[in-house]
């Protein structure tokens, strides 16, 4: 694919529009870092948009008669997202090919979803979409749990946390046993021609990812890291600095894959994970009563497992 790659559009926080596609005080929980994600996204991808919202958090933007958007919004079931916007794509094509539609009046068509849909309910539906090389932009906010309904655990929760159906205690006293899945190479082996991880605390990283995804044509991923404050138990006022260190530690590395072809686009400074557990009372049975060092121990060797390909064969993070 012959791709005429721009140079990076936005250097500095100066070159983020000024524009809000999204209103201010929607029912969604004060400091939801998957909603800052979207803010600075729409902002990237302007009013022109029409968001498929398959139910999760997100579902609580829009309460009849109540809507925060500036642009178009669909509600779907939690499994079908993608099949409505293979819909609304069909038939902005057929009006536009019919003249009914101005091609400069085109919509882009977005998959909203949380890691629930994304990861379990919904991936059927995504990987039929896939096969069929749907052009529409897909946003996962990425908050680790089905956090509307109580803060369950899904298949996105991180191996060691805590949430209301993997609670510490007795036979488990590390709370989830399970490994978190690997959306984003799920997505790859479908071969779709871009995709990326993002964070709400790099704006910039963020908003080039959305730029550049605009050159191509096809499904288009974006999977947001969501700190949310009220499932992760910290300060509504610390979701960026969770974000940060999020990246920081390397736990969550901000990458993208250009029609398979992987990258980084940030290379932390890999501070000491604790930094990063211990900012959140999810984590706090790791380090009371007694310090889990096993536990700690799986997670740093998690995080060297998933970089040292790319950086080399030393230890990463410290393993004592």
């Amino acid at each position: 694919m012959n791709v005429n790659m721009e140079k990076s559009a936005y250097e500095n926080f100066k070159d983020i529009s000024q524009d809000e596609h999204i209103a201010p005080g929607t029912a969604l929980c004060s400091g939801c870092g998957g909603l800052l994600a979207l803010r600075l996204a729409l902002k990237v991808l302007g009013e022109n948009v029409v968001i498929v919202n398959a139910a999760g958090c997100f579902t609580l933007l829009s309460v009849y008669p109540f809507n925060p958007f500036r642009s178009s919004w669909m509600y779907t079931a939690m499994a079908c997202a993608p099949a409505g916007a293979q819909g609304i794509r069909d038939a902005l094509d057929i009006l536009i090919k019919k003249g009914k539609v101005k091609k400069e009046d085109d919509l882009k068509v977005v998959v909203l979803t949380g890691d629930g849909t994304a990861n379990d309910i919904g991936l059927q539906a995504t990987s039929a979409v896939l096969q069929r090389n749907l052009d529409f932009y897909y946003l996962c906010y990425d908050n680790e749990a089905y956090s509307n309904t109580g803060f369950q655990m899904s298949s996105a929760t991180p191996f060691g946390s805590k949430t209301n159906t993997s609670v510490p205690g007795g036979v488990n006293p590390g709370g989830t046993a399970q490994k978190k899945k690997d959306l984003f190479e799920i997505w790859r082996a479908h071969k779709p021609p871009y995709m990326a991880t993002i964070a709400p605390s790099h704006p910039v990283d963020l908003s080039n990812k959305f730029k550049k995804a605009a050159q191509f044509k096809g499904p288009k991923l974006f999977i947001t890291f969501a700190p949310c404050p009220s499932g992760w138990s910290f300060d509504d006022s610390k979701s960026v600095e969770i974000s940060k260190l999020a990246v920081q530690t390397g736990i969550w590395p901000l990458k993208e894959a250009i029609c398979g072809e992987l990258s980084h686009t940030v290379i932390p400074k890999f501070k000491p994970v604790e930094t990063y557990l211990v900012a959140q009372e999810r984590y706090d049975h790791l380090f009371h009563p007694v310090k889990q060092v096993d536990v700690i121990r799986v997670i740093k060797e998690d995080i060297d497992h998933y970089w040292q390909p790319y950086l080399g064969v030393e230890p990463l993070q410290d393993q004592s």
